[in-house]
């Protein structure tokens, strides 16, 4: 089970966009890299295609996971950890202790 995953609002911890908020549109396990929607712009030159018009466009590249935390129900980044509830194994929050 995963700490982050796909669709959690996460706190740019290090880097140019240090302190930025956004969520989690794409996990890479394999690389340990996430891709954070609005966060690590980049431009890159576009080929013209039969649905694209060529240019420079601006996307978002990945963010190492260590960079980047769960956003806790306060805006501010917390650790996360593991609970048994029931059968069930759950994340929670290390700072408030709810439930993600």
């Amino acid at each position: 089970m995963n700490k982050i995953r796909k669709g959690d609002k996460v706190v740019v911890l290090a880097g140019k966009d240090k302190g930025q908020t956004g969520e989690v549109i794409q996990v890479m396990p394999k690389e340990d890299k996430a891709v954070v929607r609005g966060v690590n712009m980049v431009k890159r030159h576009q080929r013209q295609t039969q649905s694209q018009e060529a240019g420079i466009i601006n996307k978002e590249a990945p963010i190492h996971l260590s960079n980047i935390a769960i956003a806790d129900t306060d805006g501010k980044p917390t650790r996360v950890g593991f609970r048994i509830d029931g059968d069930k194994k759950v994340r929670v929050a290390k700072r408030s202790g709810d439930v993600i």
